[in-house]
């Protein structure tokens, strides 16, 4: 038998913690990934893919701790403190874009896009690792789900890029 407090302090957790980090890292990994594919291919300029990539993720992680934050007081839905939810919303959104940003510090264009795509691998698997683990959800249903819709926004940077 479990102890109740217990059950109650893992919901807590993952409704404060693991369910705006997890909606976080999937809309920085997967959100910015578009603009920095598509500003490294139209420029072959990994500078301005960093630069780009660094103002996506800063973007989108202030963007996403404000709509966390500010969804509501938490007393309705009992989802926590609005404050704690945001920074972990926006932290971990701004953490999910500067993973995938960061290889574009290296000069070569085709060495920066080699290791950025495998980091956004990467960062796919542990989302779909994280779902798993916290939300239940079977891990290869997980994979696939975040592999391809990970794989339709960076296809759009491709096109978009080379265009």
């Amino acid at each position: 038998m479990t102890d109740p407090s217990t059950d109650t302090r893992h919901s807590k957790f993952v409704l404060e913690m693991v369910q705006p980090g997890l909606a976080g890292l999937m809309d920085g990994s997967v959100s910015t990934l578009a603009p920095i594919v598509a500003a490294a291919y139209a420029t072959q300029d990994t500078d301005k893919a960093f630069l780009i990539g660094l103002a996506a993720s800063v973007g989108a992680g202030i963007s996403m701790a404000f709509a966390e934050g500010l969804s509501d007081d938490g007393k309705l839905t009992g989802r926590g403190r609005p404050l704690l939810r945001g920074l972990v919303c926006g932290g971990m959104t701004f953490l999910g874009g500067i993973g995938h940003t960061l290889p574009f510090l290296i000069p070569q264009f085709q060495t920066a896009m080699t290791i950025a795509i495998i980091v956004v691998i990467l960062e796919l698997v542990s989302i779909a690792w994280i779902r798993k683990k916290y939300m239940d959800t079977p891990f290869l249903r997980a994979t696939i789900q975040v592999i391809l819709g990970g794989g339709i926004v960076l296809f759009a940077g491709v096109i978009i890029g080379q265009s």
